[in-house]
């Protein structure tokens, strides 16, 4: 038996040459017909010159937008547009176009909740006061073409670009990535037209009253989580690397190497047993998805409670002798990076709390995606499971995969003088299951209370 083969098999499955379990991955993503049908419905209309309705999720802006691609977007398109939206038309792009057209972004310190990326705005020099439907339409179309100069572009104008995030509505599921994925996907170039739906008393259209706007003017519905499952199906997201034995004080491991697609992160999984057969039992596989913590995991840090977490998960996973530690790097201070999460840490010093310091930085409070995590665990077979987390936020980053998770186990709390603030904190603000001593009051109130 080859070391690479499981330590203890929990169950017996089907492996792969490398001693993993060999699957299929788009075999298994949740993709049901009617989430395709409205993807290629809405990627045949903007191929064909057409426009389509975009929405995203109701927990988000929950609103609708108008796409089209930019390359072709006319005159009355145009109009139709500046008609039955707020008007503000933008245009997202790839970054990297924009950057060829020297388009900086409109602040350098964006704390728009949703991270748009706008850009200073333009006109094309060939427009007239660049306000019109037919100017617009002509910048729209000079946007598109990778031709365009720079000293073709006025700046301030009507039109508002936008950079989207790379790898589109899996790094980011909003209107701007999902327009440019679409017409990518309608071979239409990579820009796009968008604009926000409005009713006629000046709200936002949204639930049945949208549908019916789009009903009524034939246009092609699709929401941004359809999109997210349809490329989750269709792009590669990871690539397995390497595999080799990796004796643990927890036990004996497999170490499974992972490379990000889309960003190029290297990430790990420590694999005991056989998972792909527990991770298809009624009783699930036991999984910690563990977030990078440089200065909890390696460097002992008393902050915070990632270093007992991480040695709490690898010893209960290896006293069931079968499980999975997903260990997602780039997940640095809930995303931040480490540069910033030590400047969060002084602003702590000065009384803000883990959310608050986050915020002061215009940075978002929590910036983890755990998309790679899924697929990590459906490349090594794992579909049913038992999640070691207190965080529900991972809970549902990780549902919103086809894996079926039919339990929580809630990790101990390892509090210390250090980090009692910031776990309570995890706890009031951030809705984590923990139990924390309660605050000590000052010796005034001490006293008054006896």
């Amino acid at each position: 038996m080859s070391d690479l083969e499981p330590t203890q098999p929990c169950a017996v499955g089907r492996m792969h040459h490398n001693g993993l379990p060999a699957t299929d991955i788009a075999d298994t993503l949740d993709t049901t017909a009617n989430d395709v049908a409205d993807v290629n419905r809405a990627i045949a209309a903007l191929a064909a010159g057409l426009m389509v309705v975009v929405i995203d999720d109701a927990d988000r802006e929950n609103e609708g937008d108008l796409v089209v691609a930019a390359s072709s977007v006319t005159n009355e398109q145009m109009a139709f547009i500046v008609r039955h939206t707020t008007g503000i038309v933008c245009v997202p792009m790839t970054a990297e176009h924009a950057a060829a057209l020297e388009l900086p972004l409109m602040v350098d310190q964006n704390t728009d909740p949703h991270g748009t990326a706008f850009t200073v705005t333009v006109d094309h020099v060939n427009t007239g006061t660049g306000v019109s439907a037919s100017d617009r339409a002509a910048t729209a179309h000079a946007l598109a073409d990778t031709s365009t100069s720079p000293a073709e572009l006025r700046k301030p104008g009507h039109v508002f670009p936008l950079r989207a995030r790379s790898g589109g509505v899996l790094a980011r599921a909003g209107h701007t990535e999902a327009a440019v994925d679409l017409v990518r996907l309608a071979g239409m170039g990579e820009t796009a037209v968008i604009s926000e739906i409005v009713a006629d008393d000046g709200g936002m259209r949204r639930g049945d009253d949208l549908a019916s706007f789009a009903e009524a003017h034939q246009l092609p519905t699709l929401h941004i989580a359809d999109l997210v499952r349809y490329r989750n199906a269709h792009d590669p997201q990871i690539e397995r690397v390497a595999t080799a034995s990796m004796p643990t004080a927890s036990g004996q491991f497999r170490a499974v190497a992972y490379r990000s697609v889309l960003d190029d992160i290297e990430h790990l999984a420590l694999v005991m047993g056989d998972v792909a057969a527990a991770g298809r039992s009624k009783g699930g596989v036991l999984v910690r998805v563990h977030s990078e913590c440089l200065t909890g995991d390696v460097l002992g840090s008393l902050r915070c409670d990632c270093g007992p977490q991480l040695t709490q998960a690898l010893a209960a996973i290896a006293q069931e002798g079968c499980g999975v530690l997903v260990y997602l790097r780039g997940h640095e201070g809930r995303g931040i990076g480490l540069a910033h999460k030590i400047s969060a840490y002084a602003l702590q010093e000065q009384g803000f709390d883990t959310v608050d310091a986050n915020v002061a930085q215009g940075l978002p409070v929590d910036a983890r995606s755990y998309r790679v995590g899924a697929h990590i665990l459906l490349d090594l077979g794992v579909r049913r499971l038992r999640l070691i987390t207190n965080n529900p936020t991972k809970y549902e980053g990780l549902a919103g995969h086809p894996l079926e998770l039919v339990g929580r186990i809630q990790l101990p709390t390892t509090e210390t003088d250090h980090n009692v603030r910031y776990l309570r904190t995890k706890r009031d603000r951030l809705g984590h299951h923990l139990d924390v001593r309660p605050p000590v009051p000052p010796p005034h109130e001490r006293l008054s209370a006896l």
